[in-house]
């Protein structure tokens, strides 16, 4: 009786033990290609990028516009005829923002329940909650991205439009942390609601089409029913409007209001109240999306 032995190899890893934290960064990393569209077919590129473009052009095209009128008109001119500027920008685009959530962020959650991946994700030591926070701060990444950029195209575009731009880079800088800030807002909001809406459903276009829905329905109808009820309560049941929750936020940052919620019943409650609601609607569904995923085990 013979038998043979094979050498086929096998090494011990002498590798850096990297841990918990390049589990973490991997599905981080995976969820803005997955976002992107990245490493994907060419189809699953052009949603992205199209909102991404389009909300680059938006502040390209306010940057021009108000950059000429400074020029012909002289400086400070775009602000004196009520330009739109960077405490509107998001006001403008907050439906495409919305959009963009909720078509997008469904991706990062529905298909690996669907197809069982998930399961290979939460190998010890990744647990649920690596995994949700992950997957949540790699779309913020890319939604800020989304939202940063037309905002610095815009402020480029207005510094270098001003016939004097290190003038209005000394009189407008803090307008940076303000549109950096305003962006979060609206990013944290957007990107909690699309991604417990998708943790409910194995199928990204159920969740997107709820979620687009949601949106664009609470609008006319809150609005509706706040002004046929009146007085305080119509107010309260203003606060509802989705849409108008971020940007409340972000007429508080900047100390204005916007064309989107200048008319807006729930403007007559304080700023901390604004606030407040806005906090209410980021953390709760937060913590709902956390504790859904907590628990789960491959």
């Amino acid at each position: 009786m013979t038998g043979t032995v094979f050498d086929i190899g096998y090494r011990n890893y002498t590798g850096a033990r990297e841990g918990i934290w390049r589990s973490r960064r991997a599905v981080f990393k995976d969820g803005v290609r997955i976002a992107l569209g990245l490493g994907r077919g060419g189809w699953a590129k052009v949603l992205p990028w199209a909102f991404i473009m389009l909300l680059a052009g938006i502040g390209l095209i306010m940057a021009i516009v108000a950059g000429a009128v400074n020029r012909l008109a002289g400086a400070g001119q775009a602000d004196q005829m009520g330009l739109p500027s960077y405490g509107d920008f998001y006001a403008i685009t907050a439906i495409i923002l919305f959009m963009f959530a909720a078509l997008v962020a469904p991706e990062l959650l529905c298909r690996d329940r669907r197809e069982g991946t998930i399961n290979l994700y939460l190998v010890r030591p990744l647990t649920g909650t690596d995994y949700v926070l992950a997957r949540w701060a790699s779309f913020v990444a890319v939604m800020l991205g989304a939202a940063w950029l037309p905002q610095i195209v815009l402020f480029l575009g207005l510094c270098g439009g001003d016939p004097d731009p290190g003038k209005y880079l000394g009189a407008h800088w803090l307008d940076i942390p303000k549109f950096l800030l305003s962006g979060l807002v609206m990013v944290a909001y957007t990107t909690t609601l699309a991604l417990l809406t998708a943790s409910f459903t194995t199928r990204r276009a159920l969740a997107s089409v709820f979620l687009v829905g949601l949106f664009v329905i609470t609008a006319p109808f809150t609005m509706g029913m706040s002004r046929d009820i009146g007085g305080d309560v119509g107010a309260w049941f203003s606060m509802f409007d989705l849409t108008n929750i971020p940007l409340h936020v972000v007429d508080v940052i900047f100390g204005t209001s916007s064309d989107m919620t200048e008319d807006a019943p729930a403007r007559i409650f304080t700023s901390a109240s604004l606030v407040g609601w806005y906090f209410l609607w980021v953390l709760a569904p937060g913590a709902l999306l956390w504790w859904r995923y907590r628990r789960l085990t491959p």
